[in-house]
């Protein structure tokens, strides 16, 4: 089996913003216009987006949140959690890997709006998951609250979102 690095370099992922690695893999020809989008959207946007994205053990993926649903679909290495924040504050988690009959999931999803994170289950292991997001994912709908704002808004999970912030 692949390590994380060989991963890294025959997919040709880079650094994400939020932690791990990635690289997008399909952005569809197709646009959706602005006036046909919910008004949360502030332009066109691509019909659907791909990438792959690979975790390590030792990083997580930052509470972070888009304006789209974003599927989640395991690969390869160690299961991997999903942490969700509802925009009312109520936290869940779903976990990716291969292994239902041990409570694992081989997708899930973030809804649009949901602050969402990922951590390693294994932590000297890595997890590659790819993420499908529509509509496409652009960076203008991306937002990464701070750590500060996070526990003012959700007091009641600061521990997580400390673990879950940088």
């Amino acid at each position: 089996m692949p390590d994380a690095k060989r991963w890294i370099e025959r997919l040709g992922l880079r650094p994400h913003p939020e932690g791990g690695w990635f690289r997008e893999t399909y952005r569809s020809p197709e646009r959706i216009a602005r006036d046909a989008l919910p008004p949360r959207f502030g332009g066109d946007r691509s019909v659907a987006t791909a990438i792959y994205y690979l975790l390590e053990g030792g990083d997580f993926s930052a509470l972070h949140r888009i304006r789209s649903d974003e599927g989640w679909h395991f690969y390869d290495g160690s299961p991997l959690t999903l942490h969700l924040i509802a925009p009312d504050g109520r936290y869940s988690a779903r976990r990716l890997g291969r292994d239902p009959g041990a409570g694992l999931e081989p997708q899930a999803l973030a809804p649009a709006g949901y602050l969402f994170a990922a951590t390693v289950d294994e932590p000297g292991s890595y997890s590659l998951v790819g993420c499908t997001v529509a509509p496409g994912f652009d960076f203008a709908d991306f937002e990464m609250p701070s750590r500060q704002e996070l526990v003012r808004l959700f007091p009641h999970l600061r521990d997580t979102v400390e673990r879950l912030t940088r």
